[in-house]
């Protein structure tokens, strides 16, 4: 009886033991806080989590893993699991994912910043591009256009932004750069204390960068018809993770995925609409540019940056026109259906 009884023991440890090893658990690489930005991770946990009868869980790291300009190298050896990054903190590493950040592309709304997005991260070259790091693009953080908060008087001039000190990363970066500026880029968690210290005058932000991050509370004025462009960043997984899913865990994953963008959208635009009560809360002037200033800004930062973007990639090897042109249709095939 003690031998039958023993045996029944072990045999139900095995199946425990067998059950906890098919349970699927996986880290996920993010920054900062909790936030409109990273609103659809939270919820692709929550999704998955849910289909899979809790058997294949999400643990969410706001800086616990990796620095967020090392997230990549992070996936590419296999430390977690999923990661977020913006192209912009390392062009060299991506480039492809850059003629998302190129500006003035002209993208409107964050719809149309999720189609051009996942149009581009369909692109065979895109997907090759990412695989160097064994990562498997799975979707965008898609954010509106960006817009600087500053110190001191208001610039509302085009001539004004010379030798302007601005926190600014990729394309952004560079149609600043062509209008006198300087800017700089430190990463987001770095910008409140570099705005604070005086490294930087301006802080170039999309809407819920600024509210997280703190720079809405040094700023004396936003501009609010700016609109350079954006910062494009997807979220990955490892590849070989992503492999390792059973059949019922990928289709969890994957069938997710576009659910948890629309939790983003809706999130983000209740954010949005409160964003003028914020400005006044803080006593943050609005700044327009006139229309003449914009279009001066577009001529200097638009065509010359896009044409030195193809040029150079396409002596690496990359399809650049090809891509720059499906970001075109996709905006324009999106208009068309709307």
């Amino acid at each position: 009886m003690n031998k039958m009884l023993t045996g029944a023991v072990m045999a139900a440890a095995s199946v425990a033991v067998a059950g906890e090893v098919a349970a699927t658990e996986w880290n996920v690489s993010v920054w900062g806080k909790r936030r409109a930005f990273t609103e659809h991770v939270e919820k692709l946990a929550e999704l998955v989590s849910e289909k899979t009868g809790g058997e294949f869980t999400m643990n969410i790291s706001y800086g616990g893993l990796s620095k967020n300009k090392e997230n990549l190298d992070g996936i590419s050896i296999g430390a977690f699991e999923m990661a977020q990054f913006c192209a912009g903190y390392h062009r060299d590493k991506n480039p492809t994912i850059t003629v998302l950040e190129l500006p003035f592309l002209g993208v409107n709304t964050l719809a149309e910043e999720v189609a051009v997005s996942h149009a581009v991260y369909a692109h065979p070259a895109v997907q090759k591009d990412l695989a160097r790091w064994n990562a498997k693009l799975l979707m965008t953080s898609p954010m509106p256009q960006y817009n600087i908060v500053g110190t001191g008087e208001p610039r509302d001039e085009l001539a004004e932004f010379k030798d302007m000190r601005v926190r600014a990363t990729g394309g952004i970066g560079k149609a600043f750069s062509a209008v006198g500026a300087v800017p700089t880029s430190v990463t987001a968690t770095e910008a409140y204390n570099a705005m604070e210290s005086g490294v930087v005058d301006t802080v170039a932000f999309a809407q819920h960068a600024h509210l997280a991050f703190g720079t809405i509370n040094r700023a004396e004025w936003w501009t609010a018809n700016l609109n350079p462009g954006t910062v494009n960043c997807p979220v990955v997984v490892n590849t070989d993770a992503y492999d390792a899913l059973s059949d019922s865990e990928r289709d969890a994953l994957d069938s997710s995925v576009s659910e948890a963008i629309d939790h983003y959208l809706a999130n983000y635009g209740a954010l949005l609409d409160k964003w003028d009560g914020v400005l006044a809360e803080k006593n943050v002037t609005k700044v327009e540019l006139a229309e003449s200033e914009l279009d001066a800004f577009r001529t200097v930062a638009a065509d010359p940056i896009r044409e030195a973007w193809i040029a150079d990639m396409t002596a690496q090897g990359i399809p650049a026109q090809e891509l720059y042109d499906l970001v075109m249709k996709t905006l324009s095939d999106v208009r068309a259906g709307n």
